[in-house]
Order: C-alpha cells, then structure tokens, then sequence
C-alpha cells in the first residue's frame, strides 16, 4: 500500500472549515467596504472632501474658496483629497483588522510591501518542496510499475 506521508493526516472537515471562514470574512470585508468613507477639510473649510471606495464620493466648496486664484484652489483640493484618502486607507485597514484579525490582517501587506514579498518566497519555497516530493513519488510509482 501506498503511503501518503502528512498528506495521509489533514483532517479534511478543519481544511473546509477554515475556508468556509475566509470566504465568509470575505464577503463581511466587502460589505463593510461599501460602508468606509474617508473625509478631508482644510483648515479654513473652503474644502471638503468625501472619499470611498468607488473614489470621490463628494467635493464641497465653500463659496469662500472661489476668492483662491486657480492654482491656489487646485493645489487645496489635491492636498485635501490626499488627506481624504489617507483617512479611508487607515479606515479600511482598521475594519480589515476587525473582520480578519490584526494579526491576518491582509492590508499589512500593503504596509511593509518587503514583508509581504518575504511571504510570498515562502509560499513558493514551501510550493516548490511539496512539487518535489509529489514528483519523486509519482516517480517511485512509475518505476514500481515498470513504466
């Protein structure tokens, strides 16, 4: 009889389960997505932005802030709409933290790309031992059955 090493031992229903919970945190990251809104005001109010997942949900000006020349207004708005989105990222990173744990938090990766990076070399290490092992017993079955 063939043996299967630890592939022999996974217990099948907790694989299914802990992916029936990803999926499930999923779908509750995506309702609670919808629902985040970064917002922005400059000091004086002449700006307000509302930022969301889809973008610029909402840009107020105050009537005020026509008095700003052109450039003066520009340079506002993208300086309040940088702030705007800040405060929707650190939002979105909070609620991915509520739903999926800080310490599986998935948008610590955005944080610390080289992290991220380092797990991705893992999982392709880890990737490319088990391609090994699977190779060398389908050719430890091949030459068991004269193939």
């Amino acid at each position: 009889m063939q043996e299967f090493g630890d592939f022999a031992n996974i217990d099948v229903d907790k694989l299914i389960k802990g992916m029936d919970q990803q999926v499930e945190q999923m779908e509750e990251f995506q309702r609670v997505l919808g629902s985040i809104v970064g917002t922005a005001q400059d000091e004086d109010g002449f700006v307000t932005i509302e930022y969301g997942n889809e973008g610029v949900r909402e840009l107020e000006l105050h009537p005020k802030a026509m008095r700003l020349s052109s450039g003066e207004l520009a340079e506002l708005i993208k300086a309040i709409l940088a702030e705007a989105t800040e405060d929707f990222q650190k939002r979105m990173y909070e609620a991915a933290g509520t739903v999926f744990g800080d310490e599986d938090n998935p948008m610590q990766l955005m944080k610390d790309p080289d992290a991220a990076i380092a797990k991705v070399k893992q999982a392709e290490a880890v990737y490319d031992r088990a391609f090994e092992d699977v190779m060398g017993e389908l050719d430890q079955i091949r030459r068991r059955m004269d193939l």
